[in-house]
């Protein structure tokens, strides 16, 4: 479509009472040699079913086809648009009707085709609107004597480079570039070059570049950091110390991993009569990270810490992350401390919210605390936990009674496995293995789950604003499935249906227990379930089996932690529910979908950033050999997950010849010799080659059948 054409239809998009041709020329600003042109166009677009003529006024013909959209994603042969308004909706675009756009353009698109079974709506690209500034990645590669840039998704021929940049480019870096001048095609865009990062063949200059194109800050603004400064500070102000609940005294300490510097949540534990005393004490970044300041308005921005092999990107610089908010050993600390009261059998008798200073005794490691628990601790763990030792098995004693609570309720005990990356001092991958979990771990998750609950049930108690950590029943599409795939696994499916509550998800896993399947089924179930999110309405929690939850013990790391201190804090100073609900029903509204939003970002930023340093330590380790679990299958091959969590895929090129189709989303078959391949199913596989730009892994079979 010429370029007239879709000026044409955009202007007749905008109009809502139509255009004669006289007004066409004039908004269009068509000098006179075009006006004939105009006529044609309209002639021809009237004869294709574009347009319509009534009386001399020209409109779109079915005009509720016609709409606008954000573009989302795009790949050489296809991309996705989302149809703004207030229920977007998302369509396919295939790649000769994307019209050059990138994504974040705003676009005017017409329907094509409606949603038919598992396929998204079809429509096309018609004219971009609103030309998004985005930037893309890709490598710089040779094309004669010219470098150009090859991008990772945006098409799969190189584009030519009208503005270098500061820095010398070499064959083989990774970059970010932005479009400079735009073509009617992808690979007519000329680009410019943003920054460059070094050898595309490294996951550290992969993790940078998908960190600055996705807008996700590693550097803080100099107006930030210049507040942070004046935080710098060893130790709290003395009279905001005597202002508060003294816990000094009691025998405080935390438990993290050993490499943890932002420590943000603190325990203490007593048996009292029929029970125990358990205080939750959390660091009380509230108190230095004001509302209205660019702490808390960068604080907001980023919503979130994000974690990836052996990077943290901070929610707040480390003058506040790792000094005067964490919870470090032998200093004092300023918190907010729940103090709970729970019966010998688990229950929350009562608890209540308090502004306190503390000193924590020890800074503790999950490792160490775990040898103590197993008593395997030598004499150099036992004396540096010496003045809190006596309190370790009483925090197990109540963690398992909780934990059996727990699962007495119906809550699923799902068991991922996360990969630990491991890395050099140049930041290059050498290993990869599962991340731990033990004894210590589930302790202090249990404690921080009842503070949580205890501040979730204060909210609704009371009915001030809140920021809930929700998480909602699944479809009824996605448990009818499940129950499909369960019987396609040999799995019985009984208790699974359109009702199906958290306990019979948990019967599921629990029942497969000792299966060679367990791994598949813990996350079959677990893509069942709808992603936890954040809601200014309490909506409960279905994983947990919680009326009542929030996030209130990581306010270092999460903003909808910080957000519900700021209105506890509030609350603790008596301020009347009244003026609690005028000060903060919109802020709890705007925190949680702020929270929402970039834990998400934050979430893909990390499942990327770690396939690609996965890709980089198997780079190593091509031609070897490996026992692995087929853990997902498709049309184009079957993904194989290794026991040291890597996973890769075996291409259908590899595989014997045959039409191969999916079956129940678990079960590949087609094969001409019969083979059927089905998740779960144990394989032994070899190493052949690794895209570490991409972070793409590939299979093959071990015995190559």
């Amino acid at each position: 479509m010429n370029r007239l054409k879709t000026n044409i239809l955009t202007a007749l998009y905008k109009s809502e009472d139509g255009l004669t041709e006289k007004e066409l020329i004039k908004l269009l600003d068509l000098p006179k040699k075009l006006a004939k042109k105009l006529s044609d166009d309209l002639a021809g677009m009237k004869k294709f079913g574009d347009v319509t003529n009534k009386k001399g006024t020209w409109r779109l013909k079915n005009a509720d086809d016609y709409f606008t959209a954000v573009i989302t994603r795009v790949t050489p042969r296809s991309g996705f648009m989302t149809e703004q308004g207030e229920m977007p909706v998302e369509y396919f675009v295939r790649g000769r009707d994307m019209c050059g756009a990138i994504p974040g353009d705003v676009v005017l698109a017409k329907r094509i085709l409606a949603a038919v079974e598992d396929r998204d709506p079809e429509a096309s690209v018609l004219a971009v609107l609103e030309e998004s500034d985005m930037l893309l990645t890709g490598v710089i590669v040779a094309e004669g004597n010219r470098l150009m840039v090859l991008p990772d998704k945006l098409c799969d021929e190189p584009l030519y480079i009208a503005k270098s940049g500061q820095n010398p480019l070499h064959v083989g870096d990774k970059v970010a570039f932005s479009i400079k001048k735009r073509g009617e095609r992808h690979f007519d865009h000329t680009v410019a070059i943003a920054d460059s990062f070094g050898s595309a063949d490294n996951a550290k200059a992969g993790a940078e570049a998908y960190m600055l194109v996705n807008n996700l800050h590693i550097e803080f603004p100099d107006e930030v950091l210049h507040e942070a400064a004046k935080l710098d500070i060893d130790e709290p102000d003395a009279d905001e110390v005597a202002r508060r609940l003294d816990l000094r005294g009691e025998p405080i300490f935390t438990i993290d991993g050993a490499d943890t510097k932002d420590i943000d949540d603190a325990v203490s534990i007593a048996r009292i009569e029929g029970g125990y005393k358990l205080g939750v004490h959390i660091a009380d970044v509230s108190h230095y990270v004001k509302k209205g300041s660019a702490l808390d308005g960068e604080a907001f921005t980023r919503g979130t810490s994000i974690y990836y092999a052996d990077r943290v990107v901070p929610m707040l610089p480390k003058e506040l992350s790792n000094g005067i908010c964490s919870l470090n050993p032998n200093v004092d600390r300023l918190a907010f401390s729940c103090l709970m009261n729970v019966s010998a059998d688990g229950k929350l008798l009562n608890y209540r919210f308090e502004k306190t200073v503390i000193r924590s005794r020890v800074k503790g490691v999950y490792a160490e605390v775990n040898r103590i628990l197993d008593d395997t601790a030598d004499d150099g763990i036992k004396a540096k936990y010496d003045r809190v030792i006596d309190r370790i098995p009483i925090m197990r004693e109540l963690a398992e009674i909780l934990e059996k609570n727990r699962v007495n309720r119906g809550a699923p005990e799902i068991d991922t496995v996360e990969a630990k990356i491991v890395t050099d001092e140049n930041g290059i991958c050498v290993d990869v293995k599962p991340r731990e979990r033990g004894v210590a771990e589930r302790i202090i998750e249990e404690f921080m789950l009842m503070a949580n609950n205890a501040a979730a049930s204060l909210a609704m108690k009371e009915k001030f604003p809140f920021v809930y950590r929700i998480h909602e029943a699944p479809a009824i599409e996605k448990l009818l499935a499940l129950g499909d795939t369960l019987t396609a696994l040999g799995v019985n499916p009984e208790g699974i249906s359109e009702r199906s509550t958290a306990a019979d998800l948990a019967r599921v896993i629990s029942d497969s227990k000792d299966s060679d399947k367990y791994i598949v089924i813990n996350r079959i179930v677990l893509r069942t379930m709808m992603k936890a999110k954040y809601s200014d309405e309490p909506l409960g929690h279905y994983g947990l089996v919680m009326p009542e939850y929030a996030h209130f013990t990581s306010p270092i790391r999460r903003y909808a932690d910080l957000a519900i201190h700021r209105i506890l804090t509030d609350y603790v100073y008596a301020l009347s529910t009244e003026k609690l609900t005028k000060k903060y029903k919109k802020f709890a509204a705007e925190a949680a979908m702020q929270a929402s939003n970039t834990e998400l970002s934050a979430v893909r930023c990390e499942r990327e950033c770690e396939n690609l340093y996965m890709a980089e330590y198997m780079k190593n380790h091509i031609g070897e050999e490996y026992e692995g679990f087929i853990s997902g299958v498709s049309p184009s091959g079957i993904f194989v997950a290794l026991d040291n969590t890597v996973e890769g895929m075996i291409s259908v090129t590899r595989m014997p010849l045959g039409e191969y189709e999916v079956q129940h989303s678990v079960i590949l078959t087609g094969a001409a010799n019969g083979k059927v391949f089905t998740v779960g199913d144990k394989i032994k596989v070899k190493c052949v080659s690794v895209n570490v730009n991409g972070g793409f892994i590939d299979f093959d079979f071990a015995d190559n059948a």
